[in-house]
C-alpha cells in the first residue's frame, strides 16, 4: 500500500547539510526574551570533564556561537537535556534519543525553510537586503514571507520532534506529565530567530520540570503539542502560506509526511483488548447493527493514497452518530461488535487501525487539561494515515450541557472540542474514521452537540419473543442439555428481513407529539408524495420544537443518502483485498457508484420520521426532568420557609 504518490521528496542531502547549525543551536547561544519572561532557573550544568560531551566544532555561523563561549545567561540545550538525571554521570539512552530527535528536527525545519524559499523568491529577496539593494517597494513582501517561513520552520521543528519520540513516548506509560504551561516565545522576525525563541523556552521548561528522564520526554512532547496549536492558530491569519499549504512534503527515511499545520503521527494501531462481538450476537437493535456492520466496511474503502474515501465523496459517509437506549439494551455490545469487525478487516487488509474511547477520565481539575485530552482524543482518531473508530460512551456525563449549573468546567471544554471537531469550520472528513457517541440519557446532552451526530441509532435491545429466546440461549452458555423447543435459533436476527421491518415500522412516527404533526400535516396538503410537501411537514415539526433547525434538516438529508447507499459491501470484497480494497481511487469510486439505488418518496418520510422522533424523545424526557427538578426545588424552598417561620435550624 503506497502513501506517497502525491508527495514531494524532501532530499536527504539537503536535511544532513544542516546537521552542523543544528547542532551548533543545541550546543548553545544567546536568545534575549522577547515575549515571555524568563523565570528563575538555574543553569544547565556541564558533565564531568572526561566524559567527552562537547561537540568536536565550532559554529561558523554569525549570530551563533558553541557551548565553549556561550555567556551563562545562554541556552544550552544539549547540556539541560544531558543533567536531567543529575545522578548519573553517563547520558542514557532515552537523553540520546531526544537530542537525536531534536538534531534531525531542527535540520529538517530549515530545510524546509530553504524549500519555501526557494518557491517563493524569498531567497532573492534576503540576498538583496544583505547587499543592501532591497527595493523599497518589497519591504512589506519581504517582512510578510520571513514571517511565513518562519511559522513554517516552529510548525516543521515541532512536528517532527513529536513524531520521532511517538514511539520513545509510548515506551514510557508510567511518567507522569508535566504541567508546562502555555507557550508565549514565539518571534516571527526570521526563521533562525524563531527557532532560537522555541529552544530557548523548551530549556526554560526543561529546567522546571525535566527532573528525571521520563519528565524530560513528556515536557518535550507536551511542549511541541502546544507549540503545534499555537502556531496553526497564527497560522490561520498570516499572508503568503499558500505555496507551502498547496504541497505536501515526504521524508523517506523517517516515513515521516509534511501536509501544512496539521500534526503528522505514526500509522500505528491501537492494542485492543476488548472482547469482540459477532453480529448474531447482538440481538435485537436491527437498524443500528445494519448500519454498523455497512459503516465498518463503508471505512475499508478509504483510499491512502488519495486520502479521501469515495463513499464521502458520493455521500452516504456516517461521520458521527449517536447510539441512545436504557442500560442494558446493548451500546456496548455494538460497539465490540463494530471495532471487532474493523479490526478484522485492517487486519486482513493490513491497514493500520486505531481504536480510542473518550472517558470520563479525561475530565481534569487543571484548567484546559480536559480540553488538551479530548483534542488529542479527536487528532488520534482523525489521523488521516490510520482506519479510526472512536467512542465516547456516556457523553451524557463527560461532555457538560451549556447553561446547567451542574456541568464543571472541564465538561464544558470537552464539549466545545466536540462541537468544533464534529462540524466546525476547519473539520474534514475524509472517510477514514468514524466517531460514536453512546448515552442513556441524550436528554442530557447539550442539543448543539448532540445535533451534530449525522445519524441516530436507536439501541432498545431485543423486542420481541424471538429476540429474548435467542440471548437467553446465547448468555446461558452450552453446559446444559435443555432442549430449545419450538424456535429457529437467530432467524429473527436474520439483518435484511429485520431491517426492512424495522424501516417499514417508521412509515408514521412513533412519538406522540410528532405522530400529531404527521397526521395534521397529511390532512391538510394528502399523502406527502412532493418535496413540496415533504418541505410543508419539516416546517411544521419546527414549528412544534424550536430545536428542529437546518442542522437537523442537513442530518436527514445524510441519512437519505446513507438509504440510497443502502448495500453492504461484499463480503468477498473484504478477504480477497485484490478485488476492491486495492484498487485505485476512481476504481473504487465507480464500483461503489453502480451498487447505488435512486432516493424513495418512502425513504425521505421514514428518515424524517427516524430523526424526528429521536428529537421529540430527548425534548419529551429533557422537559420532564427539568420539571421534577422544579417541582423538587419548590418542595426544598417551600420546606424552607417552613422552617424559617417556626424558627427551626436543624430537622
Amino acid at each position: 500500500m503506497s502513501t506517497s504518490s502525491n508527495l514531494m521528496e524532501l532530499k536527504e542531502e539537503q536535511i544532513r547539510e544542516k546537521y552542523k547549525l543544528a547542532e551548533a543551536m543545541l550546543d548553545g547561544f544567546d536568545h534575549t526574551p522577547r515575549i515571555a519572561s524568563k523565570r528563575e532557573t538555574e543553569p544547565a550544568r556541564e558533565r564531568s570533564s572526561g566524559l567527552g560531551t562537547r561537540r568536536r566544532f565550532r559554529s561558523t555561523t554569525p549570530g551563533l556561537v558553541t557551548r565553549s563561549t556561550a555567556r551563562p545567561q545562554g541556552v544550552q540545550l544539549g547540556a539541560r537535556i544531558s543533567s536531567a538525571d543529575d545522578d548519573d554521570p553517563l547520558m542514557s539512552p532515552l537523553q540520546a534519543t531526544v537530542l537525536h530527535a531534536l538534531r534531525r528536527a531542527l535540520a529538517v525545519a530549515q530545510a524546509m525553510s530553504d524549500q519555501f524559499a526557494d518557491q517563493t523568491g524569498l531567497s532573492d529577496l534576503m540576498r538583496d537586503n544583505l547587499a543592501g539593494t532591497l527595493d523599497r517597494s518589497r519591504g512589506t513582501e519581504f517582512v510578510e514571507l520571513l514571517g511565513a517561513s518562519a511559522l513554517i520552520s516552529l510548525h516543521v521543528f515541532a512536528n517532527m520532534t513529536d513524531f520521532l519520540l511517538t514511539n520513545a513516548s509510548a515506551a514510557e506509560t508510567d511518567a507522569a506529565e508535566s504541567q508546562i504551561g502555555e507557550v508565549e516565545e514565539i518571534v516571527i522576525d526570521n526563521p533562525q530567530l524563531a527557532l532560537h525563541g522555541a529552544l530557548w523556552e523548551l530549556d526554560q521548561d526543561l529546567a522546571l520540570f525535566a527532573k528525571s528522564d521520563q519528565q524530560l520526554l513528556h515536557v518535550v512532547t507536551g511542549y511541541c503539542e502546544k507549540l503545534m496549536e499555537k502556531i496553526s492558530l497564527r497560522a490561520s491569519t498570516t499572508s503568503r502560506l499558500q505555496p507551502f499549504l498547496d504541497a505536501s512534503y515526504r521524508i523517506e527515511a523517517d516515513d515521516f509526511e509534511i501536509s501544512g499545520f496539521s500534526p503528522t503521527s505514526r500509522a500505528q494501531s491501537s492494542k485492543l483488548t476488548m472482547t469482540f462481538k459477532k453480529p448474531h450476537e447482538v440481538v435485537g437493535n436491527h437498524i443500528a447493527k445494519y448500519q454498523s456492520m455497512k459503516l465498518s466496511k463503508m471505512l475499508m474503502a478509504y483510499d491512502f493514497d488519495r486520502k479521501l474515501n469515495p463513499f464521502a465523496e458520493l455521500g452516504g459517509f456516517i461521520f458521527t452518530f449517536m447510539g441512545d437506549g436504557q442500560p442494558g439494551t446493548g451500546k456496548t455490545t455494538l460497539i465490540q461488535m463494530m471495532a471487532g469487525l474493523i479490526s478484522e478487516y485492517c487486519q486482513n487488509a493490513d491497514y493500520p487501525f486505531r481504536y480510542q474511547n473518550l472517558s470520563t477520565d479525561s475530565i481534569d481539575s487543571y484548567q484546559g487539561k480536559s480540553a488538551q485530552n479530548a483534542k488529542a482524543f479527536i487528532q488520534n482518531v482523525i489521523d488521516p494515515n490510520v482506519i479510526g473508530f472512536g467512542t465516547i460512551d456516556d457523553i451524557d456525563q463527560l461532555a457538560g450541557k451549556r447553561g446547567d449549573r451542574q456541568s464543571s468546567a472541564g465538561q464544558l471544554e470537552i464539549t466545545a472540542v466536540l462541537m468544533e471537531s464534529f462540524a466546525g469550520a476547519n473539520t474534514v472528513i475524509r472517510g477514514n474514521c468514524t466517531f460514536g457517541m453512546f448515552s442513556n440519557y441524550p436528554e442530557n446532552v447539550d442539543d448543539a452537540l448532540r445535533q451534530r451526530a449525522g445519524a441516530r441509532f436507536l439501541v432498545d435491545g431485543p423486542q420481541s419473543r424471538e429476540d429474548y429466546i435467542d440471548i437467553l440461549h446465547l448468555l446461558i452458555g452450552k453446559n446444559h442439555s435443555i432442549p430449545i423447543g419450538d424456535h429457529e435459533l437467530f432467524e429473527a436476527q436474520a439483518i435484511q428481513k429485520a431491517v426492512a421491518a424495522s424501516y417499514d415500522a417508521h412509515a408514521r412516527p412513533h412519538e406522540t407529539g410528532l405522530l400529531n404533526v404527521f397526521d395534521k400535516i397529511n390532512d391538510q396538503v394528502g399523502k406527502l408524495d412532493t418535496l413540496a410537501k415533504l418541505g410543508t411537514y419539516l416546517k411544521a415539526i419546527q414549528e412544534a420544537d424550536s430545536r428542529f433547525t437546518g442542522r437537523a434538516i442537513k442530518n436527514i438529508t445524510d441519512a437519505i443518502k446513507v438509504r440510497a447507499m443502502d448495500f453492504e459491501l461484499p463480503d468477498e470484497w473484504m478477504e480477497d483485498t485484490g478485488l476492491f480494497l486495492f484498487k485505485d481511487y476512481d476504481t473504487k469510486k465507480n464500483m461503489i457508484a453502480e451498487l447505488a439505488q435512486p432516493i424513495t418518496v418512502e425513504m425521505v418520510i421514514q428518515e424524517i420520521n427516524r430523526y424526528a422522533d429521536s428529537e421529540f424523545r430527548y425534548a419529551d424526557k429533557s422537559d420532564e426532568v427539568a420539571i421534577e427538578n422544579s417541582v423538587r426545588e419548590m418542595g426544598r424552598l417551600e420546606e424552607a420557609r417552613r422552617r424559617y417561620a417556626n424558627g427551626i435550624t436543624k430537622s
